[in-house]
């Protein structure tokens, strides 16, 4: 598969001219007005340590990324998105299970922690790896593109998630699947609850296609697919947070 990156960089390069969002009006970002706010809180990110990776250990010790990458049924030669990307734990053991005939692109919204992505990159040579600015409202990914989609502990902070999974949609492959991992947690804690995930994916169009519990990450491991259509956006419906 040939992968149609668009405004993106090589590890360091951070391409952002071109690619930035125009500047939010008070409230919610721009064009995000045909779209219906989510019920529900977003807790603000917390500030980066000095340490480029503070718990980098402590999900290794548990096997996170490894179980998470099996779940997802990576294999060589696939391309995959990191969405909210961070410095990289998972991109860049996504980057040795696809291979080097495979691609991986990271995502994030915060400039710093990419340009300390790109130095780890660069700093390890994994040349299969690419490196975007995003939005919060918009992903920005190539048309036909990905095989997975990885956001873990990143969609319980995405504030527009209609906006966002729904232009997503396009970047999917033909096959591909949408990974989120999640804390089953009151999204004022920093999680969003199983059922409220799969309705507003549902609200958007996604299929679910598996949900596992797994207390030996202290999440749940979910994929989704394409419905049969994306949803307008005028004919989404808010999904109640109680």
């Amino acid at each position: 598969m040939t992968l149609r990156f668009l405004c993106l960089a090589p590890a360091l390069l951070v391409l952002l001219s071109g690619c930035d969002a125009l500047a939010p009006m008070p409230g919610r970002p721009d064009g995000v007005a045909e779209f219906p706010a989510a019920d529900r809180s977003v807790p603000g990110t917390p500030s980066r340590e000095a340490d480029p990776f503070p718990d980098e250990d402590a999900r290794e010790e548990l096997g996170e990324a490894q179980t998470v990458i099996d779940l997802a049924n990576i294999a060589a030669g696939m391309t995959v998105a990191d969405i909210g990307a961070g410095e990289g734990y998972y991109t860049v053991r996504l980057a040795t299970s696809v291979g080097e005939d495979g691609r991986v692109l990271a995502q994030d919204i915060d400039r710093d922690a990419l340009e300390r992505l790109g130095r780890r990159v660069e700093r390890e040579r994994l040349e299969n790896i690419s490196i975007k600015l995003g939005e919060t409202d918009d992903p920005q990914l190539p048309v036909d593109s990905f095989d997975r989609i990885f956001l873990v502990h990143v969609y319980s902070e995405v504030s527009e998630p209609y906006a966002f999974m729904w232009r997503m949609w396009p970047a999917l492959a033909r096959g591909g699947e949408v990974i989120i991992v999640e804390y089953n947690r009151p999204t004022y804690a920093g999680g969003i609850p199983p059922q409220l995930l799969f309705c507003e994916m549902q609200a958007v169009g996604y299929k679910l296609v598996e949900f596992v519990e797994r207390p030996d990450i202290k999440s749940y491991f979910t994929r989704f697919e394409r419905g049969d259509e994306r949803t307008e956006p005028s004919a989404i419906e808010v999904c109640t947070n109680k």
